[in-house]
C-alpha cells in the first residue's frame, strides 16, 4: 500500500481552493468593471448623444432655414422685365425707380415686392371704377357700392328641388338684396374658391403682365406633396404673369398659384399676409381667414357662403379679374418644353354653358376638398340684364355643384 501524504495533499487543496477564490474574485471585480462601464454609458453617454444629435438637428435646421430665406431673397421664382412699355402704359419698373439684383442665372430678379399701394404707377389693375348715386360700374352693368347684402322680407330659403348643397346664397348685386339662402353665414371651407382671392390680390399686386416667371421647383412640389390641381407645366418653363393667373383661375393650378404668389410677394406666407388685409379691407375678418394661396383644407382656413359671395363681388368688379374669369380656354404660350402650349380650361363654364340658367353666366371658379365638398362661385347676368352672385357650398358632386348655380338662377333671378 502507497504512503499517503495527508499534509502534502492537504496543502495542495488548500493552495487549490485559494487559487479558486482568487480567480471567482477576479472575475466579480471585471464584472463589476463592465456594469460599471454600462451605467455610465447608459446615464452619461445616452444622454451625450442626445445632445449632440440634437445640436447637429438645430445647426443642420437653421443652415437649411438660412438657405431658404436666401433662395427667397434671391428668387426661387426668378422674374424679369421683357420689351419696352406700351405708349402710355403705366409702369414704375425703370432704372431711375426700381432697385435691382442678380440671380445666380445672371437673370434681373427684383429686389422687393410690389406689395405698398402707394401710386396709381405702381397698381395699374386694381378697380378704380367710381362710385356714383352708391352704383359703380361693372362692364355694361351697375352693382350696389360696397361689401354688404341684406336680407329682406322676400328673402328665401331654397328648395330642395333646385339646390341641394347645404350653404348658398343669391344675391341681386343692384340691389344688394339677398334673394336666397341656407346657412350662408355658417363656417365652410372654401377649397380652391380661395383662388378668387389669390387673383384678386395679385392682380392687385402686380405691375405687368408680360414680366417673365420661371416655373420653379418649388411650385410642382407644392402640387404633388398636397395632391392639388396644377397645370403642369416644366419646372424652368418659361412663363408670364399673365399665364399664371390663368393657370391659377382655368385650371385651378396649385402649382401657378404659389408661383404667382411668390412672384408677388417673395413667398407663400408674406402673401397670405396680404390675403388677410384684403378680408380685413372687405369687412369680412371676423368670419373667414386664409393660410395659403390654393385652397388646401386647413382648420384655419375658412369662409362662409356670404362672404365668399363678397370675395367673388370684389373679383369681378375689377376688369383684370373678370376678364380672366370669364374666359372658358385658355393656351399657354409655346415653349420648349410644350412646344403647341398648353390648352386649359374653365370646366364649370364650359358645362353651364348650354344650361338653361335664365341669363348668361359670365364668371364662374369651383373647388373641392373631401371637408368641402363639391363647392362653386358665379357670376351671372340675367336675360333681363340684372346682375347676381351666386355662392354653393359642400355637395356631392361636381355636377351637382353646377345644376344648384342653375336651379338657383333659373327659378330665383328675373
Amino acid at each position: 500500500m502507497p504512503y499517503i501524504d495527508e499534509k502534502k495533499e492537504r496543502r495542495e487543496y488548500e493552495k487549490n481552493r485559494r487559487e479558486r477564490f482568487e480567480e471567482r474574485k477576479r472575475q466579480k471585480q471585471r464584472q463589476e468593471q463592465i456594469n460599471r462601464m454600462i451605467r455610465y454609458a447608459v446615464f452619461i453617454g445616452v444622454p451625450a448623444v442626445l445632445v449632440i444629435t440634437a445640436i447637429i438637428i438645430i445647426i443642420v435646421v437653421s443652415v437649411s432655414s438660412a438657405k431658404k430665406a436666401e433662395k427667397q431673397r434671391n428668387g426661387a421664382v426668378t422674374s424679369e422685365i421683357i420689351g419696352e412699355p406700351a405708349s402710355g402704359e403705366l409702369t414704375s419698373q425703370s432704372p431711375e425707380n426700381q432697385e435691382w439684383s442678380k440671380t445666380s442665372s445672371g437673370r434681373p430678379h427684383p429686389a422687393s415686392a410690389y406689395i405698398k399701394r402707394t401710386i396709381y404707377a405702381d397698381h395699374p389693375y386694381m378697380n378704380r371704377n367710381k362710385v356714383v348715386d352708391g352704383m359703380i360700374q361693372v362692364g355694361d352693368v351697375k352693382f350696389k357700392a360696397g361689401y354688404t347684402a341684406e336680407k329682406t322680407g322676400n328673402t328665401l330659403y331654397p328648395s330642395e328641388d333646385y339646390a341641394t348643397s347645404l350653404y348658398s346664397i343669391l344675391i341681386n348685386e343692384a340691389t344688394g338684396e339677398i334673394i336666397a339662402q341656407r346657412d350662408a353665414k355658417t363656417r365652410m371651407y372654401p377649397a380652391s374658391m380661395t383662388k378668387v382671392m389669390t387673383l384678386l390680390v395679385a392682380v392687385e399686386n402686380v405691375k405687368k403682365l408680360d414680366d417673365v416667371v420661371y416655373v420653379s421647383q418649388e411650385a410642382a412640389d407644392y402640387s404633388y406633396t398636397h395632391d392639388g390641381s396644377a397645370v403642369n407645366w416644366s419646372v424652368g418653363e418659361k412663363l408670364t404673369v399673365k399665364d399664371l393667373l390663368y393657370g391659377t383661375i382655368l385650371s385651378s393650378g396649385a402649382d401657378a398659384s404659389y408661383d404667382l404668389a411668390v412672384y408677388v410677394a417673395g413667398s407663400e406666407e408674406e402673401f397670405v399676409k396680404l390675403m388677410n388685409a384684403k378680408v380685413e379691407e372687405l369687412g369680412l375678418a371676423e368670419t373667414t381667414h386664409f393660410t395659403n394661396c390654393a385652397g388646401f383644407y386647413d382648420d384655419n382656413h375658412y369662409t362662409t357662403a356670404y362672404d365668399m359671395a363678397m370675395i367673388m363681388k370684389a373679383a369681378v368688379e375689377n376688369d383684370l379679374c373678370r376678364e380672366i374669369m370669364s374666359a372658358h380656354k385658355y393656351t399657354t404660350p409655346e415653349t420648349v418644353e410644350h412646344p403647341e402650349g398648353i390648352l386649359i380650361s374653365n370646366w364649370f363654364l364650359r358645362r353651364i354653358e348650354d344650361k338653361d340658367s335664365g341669363g348668361l353666366v359670365l364668371c364662374a371658379k369651383t373647388g373641392f376638398v373631401n371637408q368641402s365638398g363639391n363647392c362653386a362661385a358665379s357670376y351671372m347676368i340675367s336675360n333681363s340684364g340684372v346682375p347676381y352672385i351666386c355662392v354653393t357650398g359642400h355637395a356631392h358632386s361636381a355636377w351637382r355643384a353646377i345644376y344648384d348655380h342653375v336651379g338657383l338662377y333659373f327659378n330665383y333671378t328675373k
